[in-house]
């Protein structure tokens, strides 16, 4: 692995297998729908997570929270409970424009879609893109409703640029994200010439009886459009959780197809590595005689903090592992989770060539370096000596390069899920990530290497982990 070259076979046909799953995972929803289909397909059985668990040795299975984050595990042969876990976790969201609940608006002959910034995104690179629109939509079914997946996919929403000339500080961009990151949906020449003539009419009044009609929240054009994708009428949706992002596609690039460019980089590559990873993990024959349980973990709302009932501050993760300790002794969650180590993976910064001053001098991740470590002592990182120690075991039994980062002393740090879960659960943990270059932009920038590297590495973490912890007195 470490001398694999950029041009690789292996490394190329990674890297195309991950940008063909990330064009499909255009939301936390679809992704988990992604990784749902493959699991399944690998005879993983889905576990209600309101019913009874009948968990057996040798078997595979997966548990969804809000259809957003997902739990998949394999469970060894020779577990029991108290037994450990080895852990692998990501998470499905990303710094985008969310739909407004009411997302009527219009000016200067234009109708727009009123939106939400989520997370810290990098704006100013949302404008003049093509996007879309995509999300979950609760729509009535009889007395009760149903939940659909949808995409637009064809670009319907944009936002222009404002021309230099009328620029007062040219040398500054700095949209107000309220008032001046909205995008447009149709003009009203267009809609007039549609029957829609919304120049100066009043908006329909809301229903007085039915609190589930949201005909008068949203332009008729755009919840049609919604319910053309839902496969109903518009007056049948109850609810919506619409996401805008770039229809240009993912793409291998580069004059030696070295590099990926596409949204969401971070962090659908440590979701997809940590779930790819568990599933190679079981190619062979180890979980036969496997004492612990392996474990991938995507939640979603990571880039807002994590506290959601689907995020990694939630209580959900430890209710996992608590029911997968029954049947032991009264203590078995307890001595389970220290003998468990938690590899947190979420992307890295790759030192940028045009701001090399950004960069601790001795700390420099570089692309096709290998998987980067992430370190701080102020413990926006989990990573301990131990777990480092650990994981470089599991990195050189798997012949994967590993590379180490700080951030400067006078620079501010991101975090991750790990410290979060660390601390919930007692869980050892090591913060880990793939490099990659503009972080939170709508169009981010990794190497092709960082996808096989990763899934590698967390393959043999998953196989190898028992044993090595065993070995560390």
């Amino acid at each position: 692995m470490a001398a694999l070259k950029p041009s690789a076979p292996e490394i190329r046909k990674a890297a195309q297998e991950f940008v063909s799953y990330l064009n499909k995972a255009v939301t936390p929803f679809h992704a988990t729908q992604e990784l749902k289909e493959r699991l399944v397909q690998a005879g993983f059985q889905e576990l209600p997570e309101s019913g009874h668990w009948d968990i057996q040795p040798k078997s595979k299975y997966f548990v969804t929270k809000n259809r957003s984050a997902i739990l998949a595990f394999a469970v060894g042969g020779a577990y029991k409970p108290g037994n450990g876990f080895s852990i692998v976790v990501g998470h499905t969201d990303s710094p985008c424009l969310r739909v407004k609940p009411i997302s009527r608006q219009k000016s200067d002959k234009f109708l727009q879609v009123g939106v939400s910034i989520y997370g810290g995104g990098i704006w100013r690179t949302w404008f003049d893109r093509d996007l879309s629109v995509a999300g979950l939509v609760i729509v009535k079914n009889g007395d009760g409703m149903l939940h659909k997946l949808i995409n637009v996919k064809k670009p319907v929403l944009f936002i222009p640029n404002l021309a230099i000339h009328l620029e007062t500080d040219r040398a500054n961009f700095k949209p107000n994200t309220e008032t001046e990151l909205r995008p447009i949906l149709e003009s009203f020449a267009a809609a007039e010439i549609n029957g829609q003539n919304q120049n100066n009419k009043e908006e329909p009044p809301k229903s007085e009886y039915d609190p589930r009609n949201i005909v008068s929240n949203h332009h008729p054009q755009f919840l049609g459009l919604i319910a053309e994708e839902a496969g109903c009428k518009p007056e049948d949706i109850v609810d919506l959780d619409l996401y805008l992002y770039d229809t240009n596609p993912a793409a291998i690039v580069g004059i030696r197809d070295e590099f990926i460019s596409g949204a969401r980089l971070d962090n659908q590559v440590g979701t997809y590595t940590a779930i790819t990873g568990l599933l190679e993990s079981l190619a062979g024959d180890s979980l036969q005689s496997d004492e612990q349980i392996r474990m991938a973990a995507c939640f979603d709302n990571e880039e807002v903090g994590s506290s959601s009932a689907m995020g990694a501050s939630s209580s959900f993760t430890e209710y996992v592992l608590r029911r997968l300790s029954v049947g032991g002794t009264s203590t078995a969650f307890e001595e389970a989770i220290g003998k468990s180590m938690l590899i947190s993976a979420d992307q890295a910064h790759a030192a940028h060539p045009n701001y090399s001053v950004k960069h601790e001098e001795n700390h420099r991740p570089a692309f096709h370096g290998g998987v980067v470590v992430k370190v701080n002592v102020n413990q926006k990182y989990a990573t301990t000596s131990t777990t480092h120690a650990a994981l470089k075991q599991v990195a050189f039994e798997a012949q994967v390069p590993l590379q180490v980062m700080i951030v400067r002393n006078d620079s501010p740090c991101g975090s991750t899920v790990g410290p979060l879960l660390a601390t919930k659960l007692g869980l050892q943990t090591v913060d880990v990530g793939c490099p990659q270059l503009a972080m939170h932009s709508i169009r981010e920038f990794a190497d092709t290497s960082s996808i096989l590297q990763a899934t590698t590495l967390y393959s043999k973490f998953y196989q190898r982990l028992s044993a090595i912890l065993s070995g560390m007195q």
